[in-house]
């Protein structure tokens, strides 16, 4: 983090104000962005979950016996949990990337 400026008259003030708030506009505009991804994500993730649950419903319906039952269900579990835990590896990485970028303005460019 840089440090504070000493100001030795009130232009320099104003110079370093102007700055502040066109950092803390871009992060806003920013911060709206990456919110918009993400919940894009979560909407494509959301159809591609009922678009699975429907077709787990109707391969239960066509099951002949307890068998094929136990089975549809058994891939089902498996799946959605894999696709869960994808998604959620996702969405996190998502968070962390866009937090970064979002202070990139507030901060400046990261060391790591």
């Amino acid at each position: 983090m840089s440090e504070v400026p000493a100001f030795t008259n009130f232009h320099d003030i104003q110079k370093q104000s102007k700055v502040q708030i066109e950092a803390l506009a871009a992060a806003s505009a920013s911060f709206a962005e990456k919110l918009q991804s993400i919940a894009s994500e979560a909407k494509d993730y959301s159809i591609k979950s009922f678009e699975n649950s429907r077709k787990f419903s109707e391969k239960l319906l066509r099951a002949k016996n307890i068998n094929d039952v136990v089975r549809a269900q058994a891939d089902f579990a498996k799946a959605a949990q894999e696709d869960f835990v994808a998604q959620a590896a996702k969405i996190a990485d998502l968070y962390s990337r866009f937090a970064k970028e979002i202070m990139m303005p507030l901060t400046g460019p990261s060391k790591d």
